[in-house]
């Protein structure tokens, strides 16, 4: 295989395990509470941050096996503090409003979420490697590539699809959830406490977001930015799916993340085109995305 169509396979990969993470909180969110959610990036942004400069801090330069732990301990807190503060005190005030509205409210979230990580971690970038270099390297047909980057990143993605299908598929509160988003009317007729499945979800959501930030971390650069980025491509990828399944999420995240990764290697002009690009031909002939349904309108 040539050289360059192998490394734009592996970046492609590396890339979307990372994708798929936050374009499937921003699915569950949307699917449960009907908001599109745009802070989402702002959360990656904020995974990133801490994850990097608590590293730096707690561990240093050198790294160790507790970079992992901290990776996670991020992404948990963070998830925890902030997708309940945005939840409770702005989202909770926007049910029933119109939809714009809530668009209006997200963006101004993520708004206020650049303007501090500026004030908080200033301009200049951030960049700690330390998880990357202590798992070394793998010699595939004479590329040598990260394990962190092609075998850590895949294994976490698939242990976070493979635990929310058997959430949903096997727990009370799962089938709750998948409840909620069939019909949020219904649900609350039946004793369903809708408000708290929201909060719940938001959380788990923002978590996903936060944890995708730390965990891409070690592999890029750290600045102002970042997570408008990612958010618009974790779009693409939720509209491409079609919403409510995580399998088809992390197809289309695959999908788009080797496209993206090829078109930086052999067509570099059109890197920022090719995602969108591939989202409007699947578009074309699938409406609803490719898992995607089409859904009963309620008078």
């Amino acid at each position: 295989m040539n050289q360059i169509a192998l490394l734009s396979l592996l970046d492609g990969i590396a890339m979307s395990s990372v994708l798929f993470l936050l374009a499937v909180g921003l699915s569950l969110i949307f699917g449960v509470m009907r908001i599109l959610n745009i802070a989402h990036g702002g959360f990656y942004a904020i995974g990133a941050y801490g994850a990097s400069l608590l590293g730096q801090y707690l561990i240093g330069p050198s790294g160790s096996w507790l970079n992992f732990i901290v990776l996670l301990l991020v992404a948990v807190v963070a998830g925890i503090i902030l997708g309940w503060i945005v939840e409770r005190l702005v989202l909770a005030r926007m049910y029933g409003k119109e939809h714009v509205l809530q668009i209006l409210s997200t963006f101004a979230v993520f708004m206020i979420l650049e303007d501090g990580q500026k004030l908080l971690f200033g301009v200049r970038p951030y960049f700690y490697d330390a998880p990357l270099v202590l798992m070394g390297t793998i010699d595939v047909a004479g590329i040598f590539y990260t394990r962190y980057q092609l075998v850590f990143l895949p294994l976490v993605a698939l242990l976070v699809l493979a635990s929310l299908m058997l959430f949903f598929r096997r727990t009370q509160t799962g089938k709750i959830i998948e409840a909620v988003i069939e019909d949020t009317e219904i649900s609350s007729t039946l004793g369903i406490n809708t408000r708290k499945i929201y909060t719940y979800t938001f959380i788990l959501g923002t978590f996903l977001a936060c944890l995708a930030g730390a965990l891409a971390s070690p592999s890029t650069s750290i600045v102002p930015g970042i997570g408008a980025e990612v958010i618009v491509l974790s779009f693409a990828i939720v509209a491409t799916a079609g919403l409510g399944n995580f399998f088809g999420t992390a197809l289309t995240s695959l999908i788009i993340g080797l496209a993206y990764s090829a078109s930086v290697y052999m067509y570099s002009e059109f890197t920022n085109v090719i995602p969108y690009l591939v989202m409007a031909l699947i578009l074309i002939v699938k409406p609803y995305g490719l898992f995607g349904k089409k859904e009963l309108a309620r008078l």
